[in-house]
């Protein structure tokens, strides 16, 4: 399996991440001695199931160390046109490749362990998108003070993961619509509008299962979905905030 991080977000003045990276790279925050990105680096490291590395929004400057060749692309300032530009890369090297792990950079108490669970999850189907969730159960266990946004559904709460999965053709084909709702993260009005009201209205009202979300936004998608239920809340530990930062800090130290 190959591996994209994506790595270019960088904080703006306002923005709650920036009093701590003053304009740098959030995935050059140092924790616990290390740049936040190296953290997920030595997880993928200690993989048994990683071929390869693409880092995007870094240059190859910063100096990473990673065990497995390391492929550094610039920033496209898209979710999606960089995992199609990731996914490109994979091919180049790796005609053959099927699939790619997708990581953020801000995931840093991850492990080789978690990497391996995750890959031969992926490997165990065939769809076009696999997505990671925690329970909310799972993740208050682990860490209690995360204070994470959990979807209510009638079966589950969960929140989601920053550990996903691709098939490359899949994403160099590319999805008007997946990327409509992955520009609209952060309006979940737009996004609401985008996945459906009729979706929305019945994860409101608790009366739709995972099972029953999975198979309706992959019909709206036309994709073939598959959601990936985590043992492993370091999946879905990332840093957006300060409070955050601490957690994983203390964690590592």
């Amino acid at each position: 399996m190959h591996a994209i991080i994506a790595a270019g977000g960088i904080p703006q003045p306002g923005e709650p991440l920036y009093p701590l990276t003053q304009g740098q790279n959030k995935a050059l925050l140092e924790i616990a001695g290390k740049p936040m990105i190296q953290w997920v680096l030595d997880a993928i490291s200690g993989s048994k199931k990683i071929d390869c590395v693409v880092v995007i929004g870094l240059p190859p400057s910063v100096k990473l160390n990673c065990k497995y060749p390391i492929n550094y692309l610039k920033d496209h300032h898209s979710m999606i046109e960089n995992v199609q530009a990731g996914a490109r890369a994979v091919l180049k090297e790796y005609p053959n490749a099927s699939k790619v792990l997708l990581f953020s950079s801000d995931i840093p108490t991850i492990t080789p362990k978690i990497v391996d669970w995750m890959v031969t999850e992926v490997e165990s189907s065939d769809h076009d998108l696999y997505y990671s969730v925690i329970e909310r159960c799972v993740m208050e266990k682990r860490f209690p003070s995360s204070n994470r946004t959990f979807i209510k559904l009638k079966d589950i709460q969960v929140c989601g993961g920053d550990m996903h999965a691709v098939k490359i053709q899949t994403a160099i084909q590319g999805n008007t619509l997946y990327q409509e709702i992955a520009n609209a993260r952060k309006n979940a009005l737009k996004q609401a509008s985008l996945i459906g009201w009729g979706v929305v209205f019945l994860i409101l009202t608790r009366k739709m299962t995972l099972a029953d979300g999975v198979r309706l936004i992959s019909k709206r998608l036309g994709l073939s979905g598959r959601v990936i239920i985590s043992p492993y809340a370091e999946v879905g530990m990332d840093v957006d905030k300060p409070v955050q930062y601490k957690i994983v800090k203390s964690d590592l130290l």
